[in-house]
């Protein structure tokens, strides 16, 4: 199995990767900054472009939409949550996931029932609305919706979309009070990746399997 895994360089990205390599699967690795293997801005077109040619004719059999920031981390209502910040979180968390399934599709239908996995987060829940962090629930949310549509676009290709929240997870993001370990997140992601297929497309899973509420 091919699996493409973008923001491999750290975090859970670079967790999965390892993780998929020690399984014997043949990974491809992207990171902005040229860190793995291939390179991808995945807010960039362009890049998007070159990395499609570069992998021209080259089977996906799992693509995981990884890559994304969480810009308004802490941020007050009253000061905070700067237009620019918007942009740059939705070019990264929406557009980004966008423009990589579109730029991956050829290697998606040249695999057998390829699968597509958009890490999102259950901060994207309309039901689960703590407040705060506006852009980064209203990103991952527009990600969501993203994914259920891609879902229904795709099934006459047999390619499988699934949205997963990763869990509160002790990295960079997440914090190092974090509920639960990369190890511990991917081990569970990739069971859910496994487990996903034509019957499951469209779902929205927490890391452990369980349905999270949209």
């Amino acid at each position: 199995m091919t699996v493409m895994i973008t923001g491999a360089n750290r975090g859970i990205g670079a967790e999965l990767a390892q993780s998929y390599r020690a399984r014997g699967e043949t990974v491809l690795a992207t990171s902005r900054n040229g860190a793995e293997a291939l390179t991808l801005d995945v807010t960039d077109p362009a890049s998007h472009a070159a990395l499609a040619e570069t992998l021209e004719g080259q089977a996906i059999d799992l693509l995981i939409c990884n890559a994304g920031v969480y810009l308004d981390k802490g941020h007050s209502l009253a000061d905070g949550y700067q237009a620019d910040l918007w942009a740059k979180t939705f070019a990264a968390n929406v557009t980004g996931v966008f423009l990589t399934v579109q730029a991956m599709l050829p290697n998606l239908q040249l695999a057998k029932a390829g699968k597509i996995a958009i890490i999102s987060s259950q901060m994207a829940s309309d039901e689960r609305a703590p407040g705060g962090s506006y852009i980064y629930r209203s990103s991952k949310a527009a990600a969501l919706n993203l994914g259920r549509n891609l879902a229904t676009d795709l099934r006459a290709l047999d390619i499988a979309v699934g949205i997963y929240h990763p869990g509160w997870v002790q990295t960079d993001m997440g914090g190092a009070g974090a509920d639960i370990t990369v190890a511990e997140c991917c081990k569970g992601l990739m069971s859910c990746f496994d487990d996903l297929s034509m019957d499951s497309t469209g779902c929205f899973l927490s890391y452990n399997g369980q349905p999270h509420p949209y």
